[in-house]
């Protein structure tokens, strides 16, 4: 009778222990689709079978375990910095190059091709009042497309500046969430597969934004340092990045009043941009601090849109101001055609315009000489655009060509980030399949599971079915006795 109660009792300890692998089983199937989550497993342990000693064996059921694999997380996690890098340049280059029209309908290419013919037709007539106050229209049309990209970019610069800080302001949001679950792991969830899935997920998230490494302790937190170096979160603290606009000062600038750079603080007020060199954050930062410098200007350089405003203004009004309106006698002096900001070098698209004081009649067509020319100025300012002299050229190029050569090359970093999104999706697309290869729950292998456990469980529940018969049989054999 005793070996029929053992015996009972461990059917009975197998019974739990198929319970809780179905259980297992239930919950993989449950979170098929639940962000981070890593496929469970609960390992059978066979327990000592020695009949004579008295041990007839059984299972019990270990300690659940995740197929969660971090190096392949962590390979995903790189893979989706870059793409989140690449994204952002795609979408921010998209929209830069948009301000440089070079399709010839509009812009400051058309504005100053329709002055460079001004200048022609002036040539042609220099004393005829309507082609000097066409070369005035046309002066003005193309002062009013300068400001109109200057604006533009500030326009950008400002959208790129509130993307910035809406960037930091989400990884600090993630370093926080991340810091509840360090919270919660220390609070002795630390096998908890849900809590376990939350941190990989918000790690997934934080993977679009910024470079970083996530490092798991003994204790089963996570440190997260913000370019491998910079701490995000580590244990249950938690330290903020913040975005300042400063004129960086080493070495000093030789632009002073040219705009701020962005720049990533640490928690403690270090500069740690240099660390941020990847994720949406990276690229705003190569966008602001890189990029967009070469066009409005930083604390070094003016900026190629100013610089081209400025010299081909400077041009323009030297070849006026050397010529004369009238020959005399007394000969009139030219006077110049445009005016703009001489203080802030990176302000002079923004303000370059026509001089208020011309008009009519007070373009300088003659080339004093010797000889002297009636038309001579009016022709040198013709020539420019197809120059003939380094005067006439900016950087050893028209000015038509160095604009062209402006907007092409946003528009071959756009062709670079476009290639460079292609190939991060397809290594992301191949990371998430590895990631789904190690931990991800496979709905078939998990069915199989299921019908083999129940099988053992029904098979199981049989047993005690059989042993509950014997026992009731042997006790009606049992003899009656009087009492």
């Amino acid at each position: 009778m005793s070996s029929l109660v053992a015996s009972l009792s461990v059917t009975a300890g197998a019974l739990n222990a198929f319970s809780q692998s179905l259980e297992t089983i239930q919950n993989n199937i449950a979170n098929a689709q639940t962000p981070g989550y890593a496929a469970q497993s609960l390992p059978l342990e066979a327990t000592t079978f020695d009949p004579p000693a008295g041990d007839l064996g059984g299972v019990t059921a270990g300690a659940v375990q995740s197929s969660r694999n971090e190096y392949d997380e962590t390979a995903l996690r790189n893979q989706t910095i870059l793409l989140g890098a690449a994204n952002q340049s795609v979408s921010s280059l998209t929209e830069l190059q948009s301000l440089f029209d070079i399709s010839g309908t509009s812009g400051i290419a058309t504005s100053l091709n329709n002055l460079f013919a001004g200048f022609s037709a002036w040539a042609q007539s220099p004393n005829d009042a309507s082609a000097q106050q066409n070369v005035i229209t046309n002066a003005t049309d193309l002062a009013t497309t300068f400001q109109q990209t200057a604006s533009g970019l500030s326009q950008f610069t400002q959208t790129t500046n509130q993307q910035l800080q809406q960037t930091v302001s989400t990884i600090n949001q993630l370093a926080g969430q991340l810091q509840v679950d360090n919270q919660q792991v220390q609070g002795g969830d630390s096998n908890d597969p849900a809590l376990d899935a939350n941190i990989h997920s918000t790690l997934d998230q934080l993977a679009q934004y910024v470079n970083f490494t996530a490092t798991k302790q003994t204790d089963g937190t996570y440190t997260v340092l913000a370019g491998g170096q910079t701490p995000l979160v580590v244990g249950s603290q938690q330290y903020n990045l913040s975005l300042q606009m400063a004129l960086p000062t080493n070495p000093p600038p030789t632009n002073a009043t040219g705009p701020p750079s962005a720049q990533i603080l640490a928690s403690d007020g270090t500069d740690v941009t240099s660390q941020i060199d990847s994720g949406q954050l990276g690229a705003l930062l190569t966008l602001r601090n890189t990029i967009l410098p070469t066009y409005i200007g930083n604390a070094y350089q003016a900026g190629d849109i100013n610089t081209m405003a400025q010299q081909f203004a400077d041009s323009v009004n030297q070849q006026l101001t050397s010529g004369n309106i009238t020959d005399g006698p007394p000969a009139q002096t030219g006077i110049a055609l445009f005016t703009y900001d001489t203080v802030n070098a990176s302000n002079v698209a923004a303000t370059l315009a026509v001089n208020p004081a011309i008009a009519a009649g007070q373009l300088a067509a003659i080339q004093p000489g010797p000889p002297e020319v009636a038309n001579g100025v009016a022709l040198a300012l013709a020539q420019m655009s197809n120059p003939t002299s380094a005067a006439q050229e900016i950087d050893g190029e028209s000015y038509t060509d160095y604009y062209g050569n402006m907007a092409s090359s946003i528009g071959a970093s756009l062709d670079n980030a476009t290639g460079q999104q292609s190939l991060q999706q397809s290594a992301v697309a191949q990371a998430q399949n590895l990631v789904q290869q190690a931990s991800g729950v496979n709905l078939d292998t998990e069915a199989v599971n299921l019908v083999e456990f129940q099988r053992a469980y029904d098979a199981n529940s049989h047993f005690v079915t059989v042993l509950d018969q014997i026992t009731s049989d042997i006790i009606l054999m049992a003899p009656v006795t009087d009492t």
